[in-house]
């Protein structure tokens, strides 16, 4: 227990002091890559968010999804990257080759889909090289780019205001 707080504590200080720092560029052209990272710890219904995204025209196979999950049983398969609060090491970075892998990649849009401050998906949303972050309202205002006011429930109302506030940028 003791020793979680200290991953925590090394993980919050990184995430703080990169967010003081950080910089937005703008978004050029259309959304073709979208990554989305999600907390199964809250969320399940990732299949009807990526049904909305290939609704609105964003291929299926340029989607990539990276959930968190507080515990992980040996028992479980997952056909996507998923990973816990074990996974910090304890300077407080992220050391599975998975997670560095999708924070390297340049997504057009990342949506970060969680509306709680973890710290393990504070630190994959914020080192992440997507050029545009898209989340709640509910964390961190420095995290993200643009903020929608909902809950994590409400999928559907997300998905609808995502798509007409990227349609209005004329990104989709």
């Amino acid at each position: 227990m003791f020793l979680n707080f200290l991953k925590d504590f090394a993980a919050k200080k990184i995430v703080k002091r990169n967010l003081a720092g950080e910089k937005s560029q703008p978004l050029d052209g259309k959304i073709e890559t979208v990554g989305i990272l999600i907390d199964e710890s809250v969320f399940l219904k990732k299949d009807a968010l990526i049904d909305a995204l290939v609704a609105a025209g964003i291929r299926e196979e340029y989607i990539r999804i990276l959930a968190y999950r507080e515990r992980i049983r040996k028992s479980d398969v997952f056909n996507y990257p998923v990973f816990s609060h074990a996974d910090l090491n304890w300077s407080g970075l992220v050391e599975k080759s998975e997670i560095q892998a999708f924070d390297k990649v340049k997504f057009d849009l990342l949506i970060n889909y969680f509306d709680t401050e973890k710290t393990p998906l504070m630190l994959v949303a914020q080192q992440s090289a997507a050029a545009f972050k898209v989340g709640f309202a509910s964390v961190d205002k420095r995290l993200n780019h643009f903020m929608i006011d909902t809950t994590v429930d409400e999928h559907q109302v997300f998905t609808d205001e995502l798509i007409r506030y990227l349609k209005i940028l004329n990104k989709l």
